[in-house]
């Protein structure tokens, strides 16, 4: 019951948005103070979904899979009669695992349940690894999660998982948050063809890896170095790479639609997320922005209140 009022309140609200008119523009978000939770709120176990792991998604690296969070069937029927209504599609969800490029993978049991959760709000949701810096620095795991969504629309993975291959979305926190940003925004057009998505949820995630991004909230030393050996550069001087890597500066209107969540004195700073949100609208696209009072980084921002509004959005913007 508490779900479903928190559920309804936030649809409330879009629609109170929607009807005023008014749509944000610069950098502005909707401030939200966090649940008093534990550090990671979304760590749940969900047992009646299936979990399909370690799958070949065409990495050609050894260990460098993906598991599927398959959302509980349901007995549908034409009405009327006793024959079994054709099955409909679902939309799919890439889920991107953060560690600052470097480390993390789909089987934490933070990120599994990243998995879960997708799975028992109705998406099929994939939880990736990608290759690791700084063995495999940039592109390689961009790479990556452009093979995932290849892969998601050969006709084997649509008949395997029911899955809609014109409704692809992705999550990813931190580093992760980076990466699907980045699938999200390059290229233009079409976003049911090739490696676009229709949908993008970004938490916490560095977008612009340059020396101009020093500039946005203060990168501190440590994080330089950390970009630096992902990015594969000895320093900044000669690393035309970190632009590429920066979703910043390759926004255009044709980009799917964007949830960002961000908190105010994280990790990251959240200027990183005003810059990107801010380059979104001034090129007309479509940009949601939730700011969290406090410290919580990346996943760690989902109570449930953020989890209500970001799986009310994915419905809206990935629906049929």
């Amino acid at each position: 019951m508490k779900a479903d009022s928190r559920q309804l309140a936030v649809a409330l609200a879009v629609a109170v948005i929607a009807l005023s008119g008014c749509a944000p523009s610069g950098d502005d978000s909707e401030v939200v103070e966090p649940d008093a939770q534990p550090a990671y709120p979304v760590l749940q176990t969900y047992p009646d979904i299936e979990v399909v792991e370690n799958l070949d998604y065409g990495s050609g690296t050894d260990g460098i899979l993906l598991d599927v969070c398959l959302p509980e069937e349901e007995a549908v029927t034409v009405s009327g009669t006793n024959e079994p209504e054709t099955a409909t599609l679902r939309a799919a969800m890439l889920s991107v695992h953060g560690g600052s490029w470097r480390q993390g993978d789909k089987d934490n049991v933070n990120w599994r349940s990243m998995c879960q959760w997708l799975a028992s709000e109705g998406f099929v949701a994939f939880s990736v690894n990608y290759r690791l810096a700084p063995a495999n620095p940039f592109p390689a795991g961009i790479e990556d999660i452009r093979r995932v969504v290849r892969w998601l629309r050969e006709d084997a993975q649509i008949d395997r998982f029911d899955i809609d291959p014109d409704r692809i979305g992705a999550l990813g926190g931190s580093a992760g948050g980076n990466l699907v940003a980045l699938l999200g925004l390059e290229g233009e057009g079409d976003l049911t063809d090739g490696t676009r998505v229709a949908a993008v949820v970004d938490l916490s995630g560095p977008v612009d890896l340059t020396t101009a991004g020093f500039s946005l909230g203060g990168v501190s030393p440590e994080f330089r170095t950390i970009q630096l050996e992902y990015l594969g550069c000895a320093d900044y001087a000669a690393c035309p790479q970190a632009r590429d890597a920066s979703p910043l500066y390759d926004v255009d209107s044709s980009d799917p639609p964007f949830f960002v969540g961000h908190s105010f004195d994280e990790l990251i700073p959240i200027e990183q997320s005003d810059a990107l949100v801010k380059a979104l609208r001034d090129a007309g696209a479509d940009a949601t922005y939730v700011t969290v009072e406090g410290t919580l980084h990346s996943i760690a921002m989902l109570d449930d209140d953020m989890r209500a509004r970001i799986i009310e959005w994915l419905r809206s913007k990935l629906a049929p």
